[in-house]
């Protein structure tokens, strides 16, 4: 369950104020939808109650006769249900450690032991995070919301069946991509932590919500979801007895087992201690009794799965036991689900016991099978009346009929299946037929239909930077202003240098006059941050475009060893820098460096066991008069990708504001 076990340190950050501002404009934004919508929708009633005034009629107008199918209970269960965790979801998406913390907490470690493809798919979606942490965490806690909102505005018809879909796509997106698809394809693959993710049971859920209504009205459905749910567990079974797999063992060599090992580190998330002591105790006790736990567990699933499968007077029995089971496990190995600072929902052990209490009640309690009338904004309701129901009126009537032209009481009226009539007809009421369209609409359904557009809003405002950030290869400045700070402006001379570049030609600072100059200290044989921030400085010049023939980036050697050119021209190689036009690393002997460190601040120490040095990591800005303008922490940070292309971003921002004041 990765995401409980750690969380990022970003109190503070300047990220994590990013992430915080988005959210603020972002719900702006959809408190304007909200009540733009809301405006509409007193408005249209405050027409229609001044022409119904002016008519002398009252208002609301009496509702008509209606026979309207009720939903499903099964159904409503889903859908409530589902639409709740979708709300918990992303309200756990609020986390400060979300921004900086889920793709090294959550997303790396999901997919970890998995095969490479997924790992490189898991990856595309982690480095998306990385680039634009705020953007991205601000756009998933809206996505989920409205969700689950819609879920639960949206109770029938089109609407309803749209929200199911799209909780099923969501779902799939955050099952293969945030989770690694369970962990299914990794090692290890057990009911007992997750498996095979709690996500999959919201894509189920939501497929079921998608499907035509009609589906609810057989037990067939509740069978085919508890007969599911049964070969599920006799599966999970078979794989918790599988020998070899550590399951058997309370410990291995001395260690706790996969079982006794997962408790125990949920023990120690950050957690209420009453709740820490009662997971800590059954880790202790799964060390002592392995074997007995696996065997319980093996037989547990094994029965249910059974009964589940078989079904008739073994479903009841069998879905309490299962719930008991399910909340224990939930408990005591699941740990709840929201501690960590990164945890991203409540584990999967609630949303499959969510869907066997719907195939219960599905089974049991079936929809009503009736008339299905449904309005729509003509006035108009569809009679989809069974065949059998119908009193059809023959052709000649039988001889002891009145004539045609006398009343007849309780004549039977021919209605043809599925044939649109219109709703004040149906009620024995005849509306007046000078009223405009938007008199005749239902402002109780439109009530309806608002608040189901505003959950579709809160949707898309969450979609939309999430798809702008997923084609942006930028990265967001602020994760490289969270550990470096941001770039000082200064207004100083530059200390002159005059040093041999990587082709043996003498390079002077005042022979660069007319170029904005981006310096830096770079040590050729440093295997940690030099390399990171060559490619800092490389990916600067890509993005400066044009400009970058008004620039000369220039590093001068770091090392009181390794300051040879043979050494600045491997490196120039190892980095592809060798391939930039504008670019110069200088060398010298270490008489003609150390003024040059001095008067730059440099400290330069050269390692334990003669390795690489110690130096500070720092990039200047020189206008192209000589001034010194802009000094620049370039402290690697974690080194990733989105770091370095941030970094990039800051220096290639800074560069242009000194080339255009």
């Amino acid at each position: 369950m990765p995401g409980m076990g750690g969380s990022s340190d970003s109190g503070g950050s300047l990220v994590v104020q990013a992430f915080h501002h988005a959210l603020v404009t972002q719900g702006a934004l959809i408190l304007v939808v909200v009540a733009i919508l809301f405006v509409g929708w007193n408005h249209l009633r405050s027409l229609q109650y001044r022409r119904a005034v002016a008519r002398g009629e009252t208002y609301p107008p009496a509702e008509p006769a209606r026979r309207q199918v009720p939903e499903a209970p099964a159904r409503r269960l889903l859908r409530i249900a589902f639409g709740v965790l979708w709300i918990i979801d992303g309200l756990l998406q609020l986390q400060p450690g979300m921004p900086l913390g889920l793709p090294s907490a959550v997303l790396q470690p999901s997919a970890a032991t998995s095969p490479t493809w997924v790992q490189h798919l898991v990856g595309s979606g982690a480095d998306i995070w990385a680039r634009h942490p705020a953007t991205a965490a601000a756009s998933v806690v809206w996505i989920q919301l409205g969700i689950g909102a819609l879920l639960l505005l949206a109770p029938r018809g089109l609407a309803s069946r749209g929200a199911g879909a799209l909780s099923a796509g969501w779902g799939l997106v955050v099952w293969s991509i945030g989770g690694a698809f369970g962990g299914i394809f990794a090692p290890g693959l057990t009911v007992l932590f997750g498996a095979p993710g709690a996500v999959v049971f919201y894509v189920i859920a939501g497929i079921l919500l998608a499907f035509p209504e009609r589906i609810w009205t057989s037990p067939r459905t509740g069978r085919r979801i508890t007969g599911g749910l049964g070969v599920f567990l006799l599966a999970m079974a078979v794989l918790q007895a599988w020998p070899g797999r550590g399951s058997w063992q309370g410990t291995i060599d001395g260690k706790p087992g996969p079982l006794a090992s997962m408790v125990a580190s949920m023990a120690e998330v950050p957690q209420p201690h009453p709740l820490s002591s009662l997971v800590a105790s059954f880790g202790a006790f799964d060390q002592s009794h392995g074997w007995g736990v696996n065997l319980f567990v093996v037989v547990a699933l094994a029965t249910l799965g059974a009964c589940f499968v078989v079904g008739g007077r073994w479903l009841r029995p069998a879905l309490i036991v299962f719930a008991v089971l399910a909340i224990a496990d939930w408990i005591l190995i699941e740990d709840v689900g929201v501690w960590g600072g990164t945890a991203t929902d409540l584990n999967s052990m609630l949303p499959l016991l969510l869907l066997a209490v719907a195939g219960y009640v599905a089974t049991v309690r079936p929809g009503v099978v009736a008339d299905e009338v449904a309005d729509d904004t003509e006035g108009m309701a569809v009679v989809a009346a069974q065949p059998e129901s119908i009193d059809v009126v023959a052709n000649e009537p039988p001889a002891n009929e009145p004539p045609a032209n006398e009343p007849v009481a309780n004549e039977p009226v021919t209605i043809e299946p599925d044939v649109p009539v219109p709703v004040a007809a149906a009620s024995g009421v005849t509306p007046p037929t000078d009223r405009s369209w938007w008199e005749r609409i239902d402002t109780s359904s439109a009530g309806r239909a608002v608040a189901a557009v505003g959950a579709l809003a809160v949707l898309l405002i969450g979609v939309a930077p999430m798809a702008a950030a997923a084609v942006d290869r930028s990265a967001d400045p602020a994760i490289a202003e969270s550990s470096t700070g941001p770039p000082s402006v200064v207004s100083s001379p530059a200390p002159a240098f005059s040093l041999v570049d990587q082709a043996g030609h003498v390079v002077s600072l005042s022979s660069l006059q007319g170029q904005v100059v981006v310096l830096a200290f770079l040590d050729p044989v440093c295997t940690t941050d030099c390399p990171v921030i060559a490619q800092e400085l490389r990916v600067a010049d890509e993005l400066l475009g044009p400009d970058a023939g008004d620039v000369r980036f220039v590093a001068i050697m770091a090392s009181r060893l390794y300051n040879s050119r043979e050494a600045m021209v491997a490196f120039d190689q190892q980095e592809g820098l060798d391939s930039l036009p504008n670019w110069s690393f200088l060398t010298g002997p270490v008489n003609q460096l150390a003024p040059v460190w001095k008067d730059y601040g440099m400290e330069v120490l050269t390692a334990p066991a003669g390795g690489m040095s110690l130096h500070s990591d720092t990039v200047f800005v020189i206008d192209a008069h000589g001034t010194l303008r802009r000094v620049l922490n370039a402290d690697a940070g974690d080194g990733g990708h989105a770091s370095q292309v941030s970094f990039a971003e800051i220096l290639a921002q800074q560069v242009k504001q000194v080339l255009h004041p």
